[in-house]
């Protein structure tokens, strides 16, 4: 491993369900060293298992085969390096699959997939606890104990060390299972530069770049509120690309000729994004202070990012727990102007007497009127959405009897002809009637997770 002067890491994927185009724009639109996809939100991990456990083969980011086969050219002919999470609860399935992909574009032999696990603290569970791991909810303090027979996934989130390790055995794709967003662009900066496990500054300077990229486009011009009119050619916006020094000073651009912007305050947007406390942004390889953070203009759709901080990392791993808590469903009618928000707190009404009258009393109840308060709620005020051409009611019932919320779903649809005028969007017919996966975050210490590293060809 040798160092270089400038280190590219490109942005491709921002989310499980972002632009299928941006992998491969990433990697034919100019120069890069390594693609950089996060698949992995909390929720999306309890999804992958709820696959899994219909189809062992499954509980992966599928998305991420196309991505790679669209990029195959790149890393096969010219040492692109991709580093992504998107092995959700079955990182071999996933490696097995790209592998399989690989041979069929005749590419056999030109992939060395690296595979992380050892996240997966599902099976391990009850060892756990019955060790003294009370796997306390974060927000609650509540053991996990009151809701253990309805967890279906437990995953620790893991740091860099692992990608490194499966970098230096020669990978040039890596696959992760719940990986940390902001690793995943910090590993090949490790690795490549060789910063030390005691590298504060370094290794927080690594974690800022992952964390200004690890949504994608947010930072170079999508999503984003400043002048957001005057941002050009978002139908061809560019991927943010993160160059990177040896001494842990970067600058954030993307491709010439894309759309977009990359300037300091888009940059700004993403850095407060999910921040928490600025003054230590916890990870598993440092502790970051956004405070010490410094931006400045580079340049056209280029800014510099540098003085980073950090200090060593604590002795806990945060764990994403998803557990089954009862069933909901969510329906919608729009109803048109005149009076339309008159029109939809009528029909509301009309809806919750007539469950009254049936006995279908639920868990929680929530209406909303989206055209006057769905998005800002009692903060709209009294008049919003008042003379709105057009107003949507939506509700949205939960309970832990899934026969209740089934009923609610025969009850909205009537309204169409015995409720208010002026009603439609209504096509889809009756609302689905779908489980509730919620989310219980915990922490666990660091000792009981080994992570595992096995390269393939």
């Amino acid at each position: 491993m040798t160092a270089k002067k400038i280190v590219r890491v490109a942005g491709a994927q921002g989310f499980w369900g972002d632009w299928l185009e941006a992998p491969r724009r990433q990697a034919e639109g100019g120069p890069v060293d390594y693609l950089m996809l996060d698949y992995l939100a909390e929720v999306t991990m309890s999804i992958l298992q709820k696959q899994k456990e219909r189809d062992p083969a499954a509980g992966y980011a599928k998305d991420f085969v196309g991505a790679m086969e669209s990029v195959l050219g790149g890393v096969a002919e010219r040492g692109i390096k991709v580093i992504a999470n998107a092995g959700g609860v079955n990182p071999e399935a996933c490696a097995a699959a790209v592998l399989e992909m690989a041979r069929a574009r005749g590419a056999a032999g030109k992939l060395r997939v690296g595979v992380v696990t050892g996240d997966n603290l599902l099976p391990r569970i009850d060892e756990l606890l019955a060790s003294g791991h009370a796997l306390k909810n974060m927000e609650t303090g509540e053991p996990l104990s009151i809701v253990r027979d309805r967890v279906i996934a437990a995953n620790a989130y893991i740091g860099s060390v692992p990608i490194v390790e499966a970098l230096a055995k020669g990978a040039n794709v890596v696959i992760t299972g719940r990986s940390t967003d902001t690793a995943l662009t910090m590993a090949p900066l490790r690795y490549e530069f060789g910063w030390g496990a005691t590298d504060w500054n370094k290794l927080a300077a690594g974690i800022i770049a992952g964390h200004i990229i690890e949504c994608g486009a947010q930072c170079s011009g999508g999503n984003c509120l400043y002048e957001w009119r005057s941002i050009e050619n978002l139908a061809d916006v560019g991927y943010p690309i993160v160059e990177a020094q040896a001494d842990g000073t970067f600058v954030v651009t993307k491709h010439p000729n894309t759309g977009g912007r990359v300037s300091v305050q888009t940059v700004t947007e993403q850095l407060v994004y999910e921040m928490g406390d600025p003054h230590a942004y916890i990870t598993p390889d440092v502790v970051a202070d956004f405070t010490s953070i410094h931006l400045e203009p580079d340049g056209t759709n280029r800014v510099r990012v540098f003085g980073i901080e950090g200090k060593p990392a604590t002795d806990k791993l945060k764990v994403s727990i998803a557990y089954r808590s009862g069933y909901k469903a969510v329906g919608s009618l729009v109803y048109a102007w005149p009076d339309a928000l008159e029109k939809a707190q009528l029909a509301d009404r009309v809806l919750r007497e007539r469950l009254d009258r049936l006995g279908l009393h639920f868990e929680h109840v929530l209406s909303e009127f989206v055209g006057a308060n769905a998005t800002h709620g009692p903060l709209a005020g009294a008049e919003a959405g008042r003379h709105a051409p057009e107003v949507q009611y939506r509700i949205g019932v939960r309970d832990a009897d899934r026969k209740k919320v089934e009923r609610f779903t025969r009850e909205i649809v009537p309204l169409v002809l015995n409720g208010p005028p002026s009603v439609t969007g209504f096509a889809g017919g009756r609302p689905k009637t779908e489980e509730i996966v919620a989310y219980w975050p915990a922490l666990v210490d660091k000792t009981v997770v080994e992570t595992r590293v096995t390269v393939l060809e």
